[in-house]
């Protein structure tokens, strides 16, 4: 399913959800061993892969272990016996350790520019989030981001809701995906600086961790009007009479404060 994007991974997915369902009737009773094989053996790699996520997708991970799979109970002869509905552990219970962690993945900044510009990109899980946190901090929705990056609905939402659930089985708090931002001096005047020398808002917004509407308040002074930098003009319509070629300056900004 590697060579699908995700419009058609989530379009195999719906493809196979009627295949799914069918496998569960025959395997809860309405069938047998050879019905599933009939089943299993009409569809290619790519459909069972996808197959494969959607039975998982079924089953509710917080439900007990014996509710979900009592009736697939063998006894030490190997034998299918009577289904067991003692076994009280969920089927979250039984997913490796190995499957919980989270590693400080290394971020590729390329990647979430082109995320955030709705540019097809793979991403990691990290990535992922890192990209979402520009989008939201530049007023977008997790549905906007579905729209962004041309998903399925509520693929943004579903993927932060893994990740959350990580986070609190693994200990860690959850990284905030919208806040207020509050800048050094230091910063101010380098985004303004930055802003003076051609940089776009965007591309700042990306580099500070917020949107573009906050930086455009910085750049035109409108917040942190203590401190210096070269503050960009409100921009107005010139009339026909007052256009002018500036010199030795760049266009629409104030003289640099010091």
């Amino acid at each position: 399913m590697s060579t699908l994007n995700a419009e058609q991974r989530g379009d195999l997915a719906e493809e196979m959800l009627p295949v799914a369902a069918n496998l569960a009737v025959l395997v809860h009773g309405d069938g047998g061993p050879e019905d599933v094989r009939e089943v299993l053996e009409g569809l290619d790699e790519t459909q069972k892969n996808a197959l494969i996520v959607v039975l998982a997708g079924l089953v509710n991970p917080d439900q007990p272990v014996g509710k979900a799979l009592g009736w697939l109970d063998f006894n030490e002869h190997g034998s299918l016996t009577v289904p067991s509905w003692s076994e009280d552990r969920s089927v979250r219970d039984l997913a490796p350790e190995a499957a919980e962690e989270l590693d400080d993945e290394y971020v590729d900044e390329v990647a979430i520019q082109r995320f955030v510009l709705g540019v097809p990109v793979d991403v990691t899980d990290a990535e992922f989030l890192t990209g979402v946190q520009h989008c939201v901090a530049m007023g977008m929705t997790l549905a906007d981001v579905d729209q962004l990056q041309g998903w399925p609905r509520k693929t943004a939402e579903n993927w932060v809701n893994r990740l959350k659930k990580r986070y609190q089985r693994s200990g860690r708090e959850f990284p905030k995906l919208s806040g207020v931002r509050k800048f050094t001096e230091a910063e101010v005047v380098a985004i303004r600086e930055r802003s003076y020398e051609g940089a776009t808002d965007l591309e700042l917004a990306m580099s500070y961790g917020t949107n573009a509407g906050t930086i455009g308040g910085v750049c035109r002074g409108r917040t942190y009007p203590q401190y210096g930098g070269p503050i960009r003009r409100p921009k107005v319509r010139p009339s026909r009479n007052s256009r002018t070629v500036w010199s030795e300056s760049t266009p629409g900004f104030l003289e640099k404060a010091s």
